[in-house]
């Protein structure tokens, strides 16, 4: 079976998954569309060498997506079933099954290992209905995988260029072996920090600090405390300083 390769940053799209209007944020979430599913099926195997065929059982919509393996001289066939749009049941159940059985066949794998993803929103972003209002649109600017296929970076920007979400809140540097120093953000917190910290979640407002700031900088509980840089890790000690005591 050919090599599919992984998504490029200008083939991601980007949804808000919720919307808390009381830390004033999003959680967003990386999807693909049936037009990158496209464009890498026609890249890898050829345009005449998939095939999709979609079927209806129990009620719902079924697609097949099929690609022509020449090692084995044989078609090999990939299925998943599809959900129903909001606002177009049928094309949209097409879709999603499309999509779906496409990332059966290999395509778009690497967004399930995607971090938590939190921005921050301005209350001129947010509609009455606790919605993002229709001129606020979020892209994916960069991105970069490991050798083990799973995202290491990630760069979102809105509809002007700012930047509003960096992987663990800071672009990494490349390690270099050969050098006798240290990138400072690379350090890890010290034990004293992290117990520091863990002192504060018994206090309620001090606990929501902590959710709020690990969220803004890609972590996903508690546990990730003892995750952070030192430099984060005096940013939040800061923070928690400032606004509880």
């Amino acid at each position: 079976m050919k090599e599919i390769r992984k998504l490029k940053a200008n083939e991601i799209e980007t949804r808000p998954q919720q919307i808390i209007q009381r830390s004033k944020g999003a959680i967003m979430l990386l999807y693909k569309d049936a037009r990158a599913d496209m464009k890498i099926l026609d890249e890898t195997f050829g345009p005449m060498n998939w095939q999709r065929e979609h079927k209806l059982i129990n009620g719902s919509l079924f697609c097949q997506v099929s690609v022509w393996d020449d090692e084995k001289e044989q078609w090999v066939t990939k299925e998943d079933v599809g959900t129903e749009s909001r606002t177009e049941k049928e094309k949209g159940q097409a879709s999603d099954s499309f999509k779906r059985a496409c990332t059966n066949v290999g395509i778009g794998r690497e967004l399930y290992t995607s971090p938590f993803i939190w921005v921050n929103l301005n209350s001129d972003e947010i509609d009455n209905k606790g919605r993002l209002k229709s001129k606020v649109k979020f892209s994916v600017k960069e991105i970069e995988y490991n050798n083990d296929d799973e995202i290491s970076q990630l760069v979102i920007v809105d509809q002007d260029g700012n930047e509003r979400y960096k992987m663990n809140g800071y672009i990494q540097q490349p390690k270099n072996n050969n050098s006798s120093g240290s990138n400072k953000k690379d350090e890890k917190a010290t034990k004293k920090q992290i117990a520091s910290i863990r002192e504060w979640v018994e206090n309620e407002k001090g606990k929501q600090i902590i959710i709020d700031f690990l969220k803004k900088n890609g972590y996903h509980s508690g546990k990730d405390i003892a995750r952070l840089s030192k430099e984060q890790a005096k940013e939040l000690l800061e923070k928690l300083n400032e606004e509880v005591s």
